[in-house]
């Protein structure tokens, strides 16, 4: 059969690797000790590697991955082309594959990702805006962003509330996701990025260049 090129993956996909990178680390622990036990490989990185390592699920540090250390106080970890071209490969393109084969880069065939929680902190009527900035994720949109562009070739994970739905599918039907599944993903991981974008610009209207005016006004009432 001849593919093209720029095809979609409709076929299930095999997950052998997982990226695991998660703010809210609600059943996180569990679900990659249930995938670990699949025989699938993690990839994670700071807080989320040290939780699991912690409970003894084996994990990959991502800076084991990539040969390179988080810096810039965890700003910069995940954004490197090992681990975006890995998610970004088109499985139904074999020059992709070949490239990745070529730079020794493994596929990433699922992502699971959860955001800074920018909307609690922004609810903060004290809140700071040096504090609203370092809540402004960009490792994590970039992730689900890359995972769900891709959903033909990678499972994007944006909440736990699909963790144990992923379980049951992988357990039933050989470590694989359907294209269904996936495509559903990929739409629930965009609003997640939509409702994130959203959140950042609106917190930030109720702001002027030259500061705060509702920190002002909390401060002036508290007086």
């Amino acid at each position: 059969m001849t593919i093209n090129p720029q095809e979609v993956l409709r076929d299930d996909v095999e997950v052998k690797t997982a990226l695991i990178s998660v703010f809210d680390k609600t059943g996180v622990v569990e679900f990659a000790g249930a995938l670990r036990k699949m025989g699938i490989r993690i990839i994670s990185t700071g807080g989320t590697a040290r939780a699991l390592q912690e409970d003894l699920v084996p994990t990959a540090d991502i800076s084991q991955v990539t040969g390179f250390p988080e810096i810039l106080d965890g700003r910069v970890k995940t954004l490197h082309p090992i681990i975006h071209a890995g998610i970004l490969a088109n499985k139904a393109n074999p020059e992709h594959m070949r490239i990745l084969e070529e730079h020794n880069i493994t596929p990433i065939d699922m992502v699971v990702v959860n955001l800074y929680p920018f909307q609690q902190v922004a609810r903060r009527l004290d809140v700071t805006e040096s504090q609203l900035v370092e809540n402004i994720d960009v490792g994590g949109p970039t992730l689900l962003r890359a995972a769900a562009k891709n959903f033909g070739s990678v499972a994007v994970v944006p909440s736990p509330d699909y963790y144990q739905g992923i379980l049951d599918e992988l357990g039933k039907n050989s470590r694989k996701l359907s294209y269904e599944t996936r495509w559903q993903l990929m739409r629930a991981a965009f609003r997640v990025l939509a409702t994130d974008s959203a959140a950042v610009d609106a917190r930030f209207g109720l702001s002027t260049v030259d500061g705060d005016e509702r920190a002002r006004k909390a401060k002036s009432t508290s007086k």
